[in-house]
């Protein structure tokens, strides 16, 4: 080994040469294989259950989608390959390109559409195929507020019929009796049971707020910020007060829906009935006497 600056002869490992001082680079030593994991390292995944695309975009069967202008007015853009299709609440169209194909029907025939027309949907479904090459469809729901996409994996959940915007069309989306319990809790008397494989797009009057529980924990929500939930998920309706009725209707949060982990719940951080309410006195009103407003 010879220097680099007077060509001299210097030992193997020197960190300096000996008839001119100049100084010898040091080569770093290998890292040690098998070293400890570093601190600070990101946490093992939780036990969420809908599995939501971080990005906000995915690829489907024959299709992809990205949501666009997430927040308040977040918009679904579905790119579809020649002759694959999705489906769509109806209505949910903003655009798609000239060679998609919209065909609407009233899914599970005439009883099956007035259970979906009595539970809040609309009782026709739109398909959406793209014909002769790719195409596009953009989707929105009516309200504002966010959509995420949740990539089903042979799981079944149930959804308030208003949060449901579109889904694969290998998804059984079937309107489910709710029982009494879901009837006086203001959010109708069916809901959406989805079950299968695909992508789901569901959308939120605001943001969606997650909540795992944990076997055997218990979980209290407004009825008018549920999304969705597990389908094998237990919930009872009850006051929210345990005092008593009118105690409940002066705190203003009337009935709610107790959860019972194991699961997990969708939450919408804002109540479409509520807002509506406080709209409602801005709003002229036809009286006897003319037109006047709030009550």
């Amino acid at each position: 080994m010879n220097c680099p600056k007077c060509t001299a002869d210097i030992a193997p490992n020197a960190r300096f040469c000996g008839s001119c001082g100049f100084t010898l680079a040091v080569a770093e030593p290998p890292p040690v294989v098998g070293a400890p994991p570093v601190v600070g390292a990101p946490p093992p995944r939780s036990n969420e259950t809908f599995h939501f695309d971080q990005d906000g975009r995915g690829q489907g069967r024959g299709y992809t989608w990205e949501i666009k202008h997430p927040g308040s007015f977040a918009l679904a853009v579905v790119k579809l390959e020649g002759g694959q299709s999705i489906n769509a609440e109806a209505g949910a169209m903003v655009s798609m390109s000239s060679n998609v194909d919209l065909q609407s029907q009233m899914k599970g025939g005439v009883f099956g559409a007035l259970k979906r027309a009595v539970g809040g949907e609309s009782a026709f479904v739109s398909t959406f195929t793209a014909q002769g090459g790719p195409g596009e469809i953009a989707l929105a729901p009516g309200t504002p507020g966010d959509i995420v996409g949740i990539e089903m994996r042979n799981q079944q959940f149930k959804v308030q019929s208003s949060s449901y915007l579109a889904g694969d069309t290998s998804l059984a989306v079937e309107t489910k009796f709710g029982g009494a319990k879901s009837f006086f809790g203001g959010e109708g008397l069916f809901l959406l049971e989805v079950s299968g494989s695909g992508l789901l797009l569901i959308s939120s009057f605001g943001a969606i707020h997650r909540k795992v529980l944990a076997p055997g924990e218990g979980y209290v929500v407004d009825t008018g910020h549920l999304v969705a939930w597990e389908g094998h998920m237990q919930y009872n309706l009850r006051k929210a007060s345990k005092a008593g009725f009118f105690r409940s209707l002066a705190s203003g949060e009337g009935l709610v829906a107790e959860f019972s982990g194991p699961g997990e719940i969708l939450i919408q951080t804002r109540n479409l009935a509520a807002f509506a309410g406080m709209l409602k006195p801005f709003f002229p009103s036809q009286s006897g006497g003319g037109i006047s407003f709030g009550n």
